[in-house]
């Protein structure tokens, strides 16, 4: 009996942990979706501050290094959950997939970007004993861990910390610096501030009331100053001709054979020139075409589309072009073996107006198990598949290209989500004069499409390039060099900017060093950090 007695106080006292850490858990989770309030489309900025502010209190008060990246963890989990959450909305359009599977893919990505902030965690834990070293190191230890979640396994960048810091369509807010600090900087602004009010929270909770209401208030003011302040001056006007549509195809019909036909003349009736010789740019959005254009495939894979033949699909599409103009739109290219296709790419083809290829960008930065399946030979026989319609895998492109286009500007690619890896958007040796950015954002709900167009202005003030979205159904924009948005038009609406390409900046700091600088700038950081604790112990 005495041995039953033991055994049932200490699974009794298992219990009473687990319970403890299952509220705990949950609670520390909470705070890490409160500071994913911060994105779009809701941009409550204050909530993200108070958030990252949270993590920095509890880091601080864990017992071990252990214990603080187990929070970190359990925060990014709930953060990355959160921010993500339009991602399962992606598997309501795949018919071998159950739509079930979308949450469940959420969670276990999060799983795994929560890696992330659990470093950071585990960085400021051991900075906790002086506030001086804490605060820049614990920016310092966040943008070295957003800056390996870009990179690591293909990379996974979306929603940055620092992007809850860019104002509204008419404002940059503090998302202006980006041109000297990059976005993973900016992001170790957003931590530095987050950290400053944590440190205000604690000496309130002190009773150290003026230094408590001083180091909470002015991050906040800070912030809630620069999301108004007025922008870079009167908006100059460029030289470039363009015309930019949003067919507003539907995501249920893009890939249907029996809607081609319509797709087409809704989008040719948005894109017909104003007048016979007109001299401009036409943007079409990523899977703008149906047709294959290159020459020789076996002639099945035409018979599959619209117009049945790579010749007449390259002729209509000039003469919707204009005599003058020079069409950009998204395609696939195959890769033939025999008479079957092993593979594609997703690419922008470039066509003038007398239908010839002009021009030609292979996307580059492909979207595991949305473009390709990993794991192909273990996860097909599971009943797996990709999330874009078809068995072939994509095949990526070389990187950063420059389209040199004439008279119509030299014109930088990149394809849908390629946008959101800062520092990875230009070819540096050969810059451009504006980059297009053509998206099929109708997988993402009502959330995904906004954070993109949000990344996408952070990587025209952090390059001082304007960028021109064209999408399926939404959000579609004209952003200039300042990171402010020109023209846009919502989801669920079909829309034709006509305008002129708004000019280029100088090349930027960042636009010539890249993420050097906000590597250099974490540098700086840890060693003040490094310097702060030295001094303490002699």
């Amino acid at each position: 009996m005495a041995g039953f007695s033991g055994c049932k106080r200490r699974l009794g006292a298992l219990g009473q942990r687990c319970w403890t850490w299952g509220w705990q858990g949950a609670a520390v989770g909470l705070l890490g979706a409160l500071a994913a309030l911060g994105f779009r489309p809701l941009a409550l900025w204050p909530a993200m501050m108070l958030g990252v502010a949270a993590l920095v209190w509890l880091v601080c008060r864990a017992r071990t290094w252990r214990e603080a990246g187990l929070i970190g963890w359990v925060w990014g989990v709930g953060h990355f959950s959160a921010g993500n959450s339009w991602i399962a909305t992606a598997f309501t359009y795949q018919a071998k997939m159950p739509a079930a599977l979308g949450g469940i893919a959420v969670v276990l990505l999060s799983l795994y970007l929560a890696l992330f902030p659990a470093l950071a965690a585990v960085g400021a834990w051991g900075l906790r004993r002086d506030a001086r070293a804490l605060v820049p190191g614990f920016a310092g230890c966040w943008i070295i861990s957003e800056w390996l979640r870009s990179w690591l396994f293909t990379g996974f960048a979306w929603n940055p910390l620092g992007v809850a810091l860019l104002g509204d369509e008419a404002h940059a807010g503090l998302a202006a610096l980006t041109p000297w600090i990059g976005t993973y900087g900016l992001s170790g602004l957003a931590a530095l501030l987050a950290a400053l009010v944590a440190l205000g929270g604690r000496a309130l909770v002190d009773g150290e009331w003026r230094p408590g209401i001083a180091l909470v208030a002015a991050p906040m003011v800070l912030v809630g100053v620069a999301m108004v302040w007025p922008g870079a001056g009167p908006q100059a006007q460029g030289h470039i001709a363009y015309t930019l549509i949003q067919p507003n195809i539907a995501q249920s019909d893009l890939d249907d054979p029996a809607h081609f036909e319509a797709q087409f003349e809704q989008s040719a009736l948005l894109s017909w020139p104003r007048h016979a010789d007109e001299h401009r740019l036409l943007l079409w959005p990523e899977s703008g075409v149906p047709d294959y254009m290159r020459d020789g495939y076996p002639a099945w894979y035409y018979e599959s589309t619209f117009a049945g033949d790579p010749d007449l699909a390259r002729m209509r599409l000039g003469r919707v072009a204009g005599a003058r103009g020079v069409l950009l739109t998204g395609s696939v290219d195959l890769d033939i073996k025999g008479q079957e296709a092993v593979g594609g790419q997703n690419v922008v083809t470039a066509l003038d107006g007398q239908g010839r290829i002009v021009g030609s960008y292979a996307k580059a930065h492909l979207v595991p198990y949305g473009e390709y399946l990993p794991m192909r030979s273990i996860l097909k026989p599971l009943g797996l598949a990709r999330l874009v319609p078809g068995e072939i895998d994509f095949r990526a492109g070389p990187g950063p290209r420059t389209i040199d286009l004439g008279d119509l500007g030299k014109a930088g690619i990149q394809i849908c989500y390629e946008i959101i890896f800062s520092g990875q958007v230009v070819d540096r040796d050969h810059r451009p004069d504006y980059i297009v950015n053509p998206s099929n954002d109708g997988w993402f709900g009502a959330w995904g499409p906004p954070q993109h167009l949000a990344q996408a202005r952070l990587r025209a003030i952090e390059e001082g390039l304007p960028v021109l979205r064209s999408t399926t159904n939404g959000v579609s924009a004209v952003v200039d060099a300042d990171g402010l948005v020109r023209h846009w038009a919502p989801r669920g609406v079909a829309a034709r900017f006509d305008g002129m390409v708004p000019p280029a900046h100088a090349p930027t700091l960042f636009a010539r060093a890249g993420n050097i600088v906000p590597l250099g700038l974490a540098l700086v950081l840890l060693v003040a950090s490094a310097l702060v604790l030295w001094r303490r112990r002699v």
